[in-house]
């Protein structure tokens, strides 16, 4: 038999629950508010508490108007808010389960792919979805089985708000860890991200795949081409996140398909560039025109790229001698169509040469002498000083330093002291990754 405490407490609920029942969209809204208010923080047995232990009375009925409102897209936020206090709550399973059982993941998806639903409203949903994912391994196999990675990817594309957005990754980021069934569909996401129009949604893409690059241990092919056509972004931010992947990614098995690639990018396709000329008789301004052709800030960016990654591994740069870097830095030099273009790849240039006495020999062969004291005496600035003519050389160089390092087979030492100087003869490591290398090479 209840007390007397009890049955006001159930009264005050029953009352509550017909003054929902009863209310329209204005007054609802205004519940809301007041319940959100009252009850944000709180765990399931406050909660439950506060509802005399009928808490589920008032979330099923929150959830029965999600699920016949959310397509209008009308006072969204209030109510997801509500329900995330039910989700968030400390001992919420049951709650959760109950949110489950109606199709509550299924509908938070649906709302981010849903054209009339506010940005601030798709937020709140995304927030959803982090609480369920970060409740344990079986919600987040529950997300991605429900195509949820399609969906959240694709949102994070088209979102404008750059918090949103940021909500985004939190969850993708979620969704990778602890999540060994579907990672690689995480991971895979990701990377049909990366040639998307938002640069937010790339850079924080990018960003994710560092972190589940690292969880699986294996790469997929298609990051290759993926991660060297955001090199042509204007956005220095994304180029950042860019190079800084390649960096990691050197150290998988698309290392060579990476390098290679980064190497042809120095010498855009006379196809593109016969474009460019096209637009110039056409258009106005020629400026805008050159600064913002794709194939000329992935020429730019993989100059710089190339010099970061041969600072950073001697055995790297000795690999990219063997793809013919040289001629091809050299090349870019010479395009007198981007100036950026010239100077990083002077830069990058000037570290090979000073490294390999090899390269020294035959670029300055290449450029003749008052070029070359050009370039040695402020390589950065080389490309205000040079004329056409100067120009034309390095656009129509033939080095060919690798054909020199096969030469050295069968005399490693001396052809070392030759390419690095003395200073690195102690480095066995060094002596047998250089025999690989040139019997590869020859293969």
């Amino acid at each position: 038999m209840t007390s007397i405490k009890e049955q006001a407490a159930i009264s005050r609920l029953l009352s509550f629950l017909q003054e929902w029942d009863n209310a329209g969209k204005g007054l609802r809204t205004q519940i809301l508010t007041k319940f959100i208010e009252a009850n944000e923080g709180k765990t399931g047995p406050e909660l439950e508490l506060e509802f005399s232990q009928g808490a589920s009375l008032f979330l099923i009925r929150l959830t029965t108007w999600l699920r016949i409102t959310y397509m209008t897209g009308l006072d969204l936020e209030k109510l997801l808010r509500s329900i995330g206090i039910f989700l968030s709550a400390v001992s919420n399973n049951r709650y959760l389960i109950e949110f489950l059982e109606i199709g509550g993941v299924l509908t938070l998806l649906e709302i981010l792919g849903l054209e009339k639903i506010k940005e601030e409203d798709k937020k709140e949903s995304i927030k959803l979805l982090q609480i369920i994912a970060n409740t344990g391994r079986k919600y987040k196999e529950l997300i991605c089985e429900s195509y949820g990675v399609r969906a959240i990817a694709e949102f994070l594309a088209k979102s404008k708000s750059e918090e949103t957005q940021e909500e985004v990754q939190i969850l993708l980021d979620a969704l990778v860890h602890g999540n060994p069934k579907y990672q690689n569909q995480v991971y895979k996401g990701l990377i049909a991200l990366l040639p998307c129009g938002s640069p937010k949604a790339q850079q924080l893409a990018m960003q994710t795949l560092r972190i589940a690059q690292a969880i699986i241990g294996a790469t997929h092919p298609s990051i290759v081409d993926c991660v060297l056509k955001v090199l042509g972004t204007m956005h220095l931010e994304v180029q950042y996140e860019a190079i800084e992947l390649i960096k990691d990614l050197i150290h998988y098995d698309v290392r060579l398909p990476l390098l290679r690639g980064l190497v042809a990018l120095l010498i855009p396709p006379v196809k593109e560039t016969s474009k460019l000329q096209a637009k110039i008789f056409t258009d106005s301004p020629v400026l805008q025109i050159t600064t913002q052709l794709p194939v000329f800030l992935q020429q730019a960016a993989a100059a710089k790229t190339i010099g970061i990654l041969a600072r950073s591994d001697l055995k790297l740069a000795e690999e990219l001698l063997h793809m013919r870097v040289v001629h091809s830095l050299m090349t870019a030099m010479g395009n007198t169509d981007h100036s950026n273009s010239q100077r990083l790849a002077s830069l990058t240039l000037e570290y090979f040469v000073q490294l390999f006495p090899l390269v020294e020999e035959h670029v300055r062969k290449a450029m003749g002498e008052e070029l070359y004291q050009l370039f040695l005496s402020n390589a950065e600035i080389l490309y205000t000083k040079i004329d056409s003519i100067q120009a034309d050389i390095l656009a129509a160089n033939k080095v060919n330093v690798t054909k020199a390092l096969h030469l050295c087979e069968g005399t490693t030492a001396s052809c070392l002291n030759f390419c690095i100087g003395p200073g690195d003869l102690n480095d066995v490591e060094y002596v047998t990754h250089f025999e690989k290398l040139n019997s590869e090479s020859k293969e």
